[in-house]
């Protein structure tokens, strides 16, 4: 191909996939983290009514010391202060949401150290980090103080605003684990919040809630939340455990809705997210029934983030083509 007027040779283009972003939105980060957390506003205020004042310390502790953390940490290296854009805050408030509500609080503090400075800033601050940085420091709590990560306490039917007597393990998981069939009552229970576990995963109601919000508001894409339940369901009957029961114990719902949407850590492309969730789902069920761990919701949608540039490069889209010349 040569130009007409000049006579020079040139190669015709060939399509052209350049990086984001491609169309400019009046949609940013803020306005998404700020979805976010009224998503996570409910969920929150009802962990606090239903295992007491030691909740809402975590959740200060937890939030103070993410905002904090990052502002210092990028202070001292000389990088720009991004604590508006509220991930932080977001990263802080899920943390304190998927720990025990007793754990604490020089934990909790330790917790949100490691999520947002090594899982997040170490990797280049938000929009670079590898892996969900609330369930890594998660999962750094766990490893390092595990019969204080596995602690939890059972909630009155009325909320006491005081926490009633511990149990070691979390007692739906283990009966789970054993192939038990829920007790009378215990799924109504279950779905309304009424059970022990996590601050924040006891509700399936009000998960359910800020999922359908969430979707409403376009905040996030329903395809990894929903094919992480179905595929967490079918391996559980598959492997027989009570479905409904592997779906609203523990912290698949809380998980789904909100660790396997994250923007940074979960694929680009609807196929992608598809098997991102269904990976997580099945990894998690899996742990559930042949780990020694009868949780597996932090640790599978960790391994899924591995995957993530391999999904990303395996399932590509092309957003269009570059003219060849010639006026067509």
């Amino acid at each position: 191909m040569s130009d007409t007027k000049t006579g020079v040779q040139r190669k015709p283009l060939l399509p052209l996939l350049a990086s984001s972003p491609h169309i400019a939105a009046p949609v940013n980060s803020r306005m998404l983290m700020g979805n976010m957390l009224v998503a996570l506003t409910p969920v929150s205020i009802f962990s606090v009514l239903n295992f007491g004042l030691p909740v809402l310390l975590n959740i200060i502790v937890a939030v103070t010391v993410s905002v904090g953390g990052e502002v210092l940490f990028r202070l001292v290296t000389r990088r720009d202060i991004r604590a508006k854009d509220l991930s932080a805050g977001v990263t802080g408030l899920l943390l304190a949401l998927v720990i025990p509500p007793s754990l604490p609080l020089w934990m909790t503090a330790l917790g949100a150290l490691f999520a947002i400075i090594v899982a997040k800033e170490f990797f280049g601050g938000l929009g670079a980090n590898v892996f969900n940085p609330a369930l890594a420091g998660r999962a750094f709590l766990l490893m390092s103080f595990p019969s204080a990560m596995t602690t939890w306490h059972i909630p009155q039917e009325r909320f006491p605003l005081a926490l009633t007597d511990a149990t070691s393990g979390a007692s739906y998981l283990g009966a789970l684990k054993t192939g038990a069939g829920p007790a009378p009552n215990l799924l109504k229970e279950m779905f309304f919040g009424y059970q022990s576990g996590s601050a924040g995963e006891t509700s399936a109601l009000l998960i359910l809630a800020a999922f359908i919000y969430l979707v409403a508001t376009r905040t996030i894409d329903w395809r990894a939340p929903v094919s992480m339940i179905l595929t967490a369901f079918a391996a559980a009957f598959f492997l027989g455990f009570d479905p409904l029961l592997a779906v609203l114990s523990g912290g698949l719902l809380f998980g789904a809705v909100y660790m396997t949407t994250d923007y940074v850590t979960s694929p680009l492309f609807p196929w992608g997210k598809v098997i991102f969730g269904a990976g997580a789902g099945l990894i998690t069920v899996l742990i559930r029934k042949f780990g020694t761990y009868p949780e597996g919701v932090c640790y599978s949608i960790l391994i899924m983030n591995c995957a993530v540039p391999f999904l990303n490069k395996l399932l590509p889209r092309k957003y269009g083509f570059v003219s060849t010349g010639g006026g067509k």
